[in-house]
C-alpha cells in the first residue's frame, strides 16, 4: 500500500469523528449507517454495551432531549491504519445547551475505537467511550 492511500485512510477515518459529531448534534439518529458498521458495539456510561445499528439508534433517540441541543468536539485523534482495518482514538468535549444559553453540562471524554474498510468507505465497527470528567452547571 502506498504512503498516499495509507495517509488518504487515515484521514478519513478521523474524518469519522467529525461525521459523528455533527450527526450527534443536529438529531441526525437515521443516519447512523453513515458512521457505524452493522454490527457496531459500542460501549459508553450513558448507554452501558449496545450491539448493532438498531440498538445504537434507539439509544440516541431514548436518550436525546427535545429542548437540549449537543456540541461534541473531537480533538488528539491518533489513528493506525492497518489493510481494511484501523484502530483510533480521540478525546471528545460534549457541551449540553439550551438555545441561546450556556451550557448546562459539559463532559470529557475519551474513545477508542476500531474502523473497518465497506464499499461505502470507513465505518467504525467497536467504540469504547469513557467518561473522564463531568461538570453540571
Amino acid at each position: 500500500m502506498s504512503s498516499d492511500s495509507r495517509t488518504a485512510d487515515r484521514l478519513e477515518v478521523a474524518e469519522l469523528f467529525a461525521h459523528l459529531a455533527a450527526l450527534l448534534d443536529e438529531g441526525r439518529f437515521e443516519d447512523t449507517a453513515t458512521v457505524y458498521h452493522p454490527g457496531i458495539t459500542v460501549r459508553s456510561p450513558r448507554g452501558g454495551e449496545l450491539h448493532g445499528l438498531d440498538e445504537v439508534t434507539t439509544h440516541l433517540k431514548r436518550t436525546h432531549l427535545a429542548d437540549e441541543r449537543t456540541q461534541h468536539v473531537h480533538g488528539d485523534i491518533r489513528v493506525r491504519v492497518e489493510g481494511d482495518r484501523a484502530q483510533a482514538t480521540a478525546n471528545q468535549l460534549a457541551y449540553f445547551y439550551r438555545a441561546g444559553e450556556a451550557p448546562h453540562r459539559t463532559s470529557g471524554l475519551r474513545t477508542a475505537c476500531t474502523a473497518v474498510r465497506t464499499p461505502a468507505g470507513w465505518r467504525f465497527d467497536s467504540m469504547d467511550i469513557t467518561l473522564a470528567w463531568l461538570r453540571e452547571n
